[in-house]
C-alpha cells in the first residue's frame, strides 16, 4: 500500500481493526531517503530496522537512532522525519491502538516464542514443527521453539 506522503510503500503483513479503527498492524517498509513519516493519531509505533544501516528519527522533543535489530518506539501522532538516510533500510513496524498496553518487541536468536505472541522470521529456519522462510509471520497460540533469529511481538491479538 502507498504511503500517505507518496515517498514509498508498505507491505502490510497483519492488520486487525476494531469498530472501524486500527487495532494492530504489522508491516515492512523501505526507507530510501530523508523525509517525513506518516502521522497516525491515537497509535503507538515500534520500528525495527531489518536491513541497511538505519537512520535517525527526529521530531518535536524526539530523537531516536533507528539501527539494525534495535527496536525503537514512539507515538504515531507526533510528526517525525527520517534523517541521515545514507543507504536504503528495510524496517519492521508494529502499530497498536493507544488504548492497548504497549506491545513488547524484541529480537531473539533462538529459544522459545512465548504463547500469544507473533514472530517475524529474520531468516529461514524452523519454528515449532514448521519450516519458515525469511519474513514469514508466525502467530504462536502456544509456546514454540525456534532455531534462528526472529523478532517477537507480544501484543493483544484478540
Amino acid at each position: 500500500m502507498p504511503w500517505a506522503n507518496g515517498k514509498g510503500t508498505t507491505v502490510e503483513m497483519l492488520r486487525i481493526e476494531r469498530d472501524g479503527r486500527l487495532f494492530l498492524r504489522l508491516s515492512r517498509a523501505m526507507v530510501v531517503e530523508d523525509g517525513p513519516f506518516s502521522v497516525f493519531p491515537g497509535i503507538e509505533r515500534n520500528l525495527t530496522v531489518l536491513t541497511g544501516p538505519g537512520f535517525d528519527l527526529r521530531g518535536e522533543g524526539l530523537q531516536l537512532a533507528a539501527r539494525p535489530l534495535k527496536p525503537v518506539s514512539f507515538a504515531g501522532d507526533i510528526p517525525i522525519r527520517a534523517e541521515r538516510v545514507i543507504a536504503p533500510s528495510e524496517d519492521f513496524n508494529v502499530m497498536t491502538d493507544r488504548r492497548l498496553p504497549l506491545p513488547e518487541v524484541w529480537v531473539q536468536e533462538s529459544g522459545i516464542i512465548p504463547a500469544d505472541c507473533v514472530a517475524l522470521a529474520l531468516q529461514a529456519g524452523n519454528i515449532g514443527k514448521a519450516t519458515v522462510a525469511r519474513h514469514d509471520l508466525v502467530i504462536a497460540s502456544d509456546a514454540l521453539t525456534h532455531d534462528h533469529s526472529v523478532i517477537i511481538v507480544r501484543a493483544i491479538l484478540s
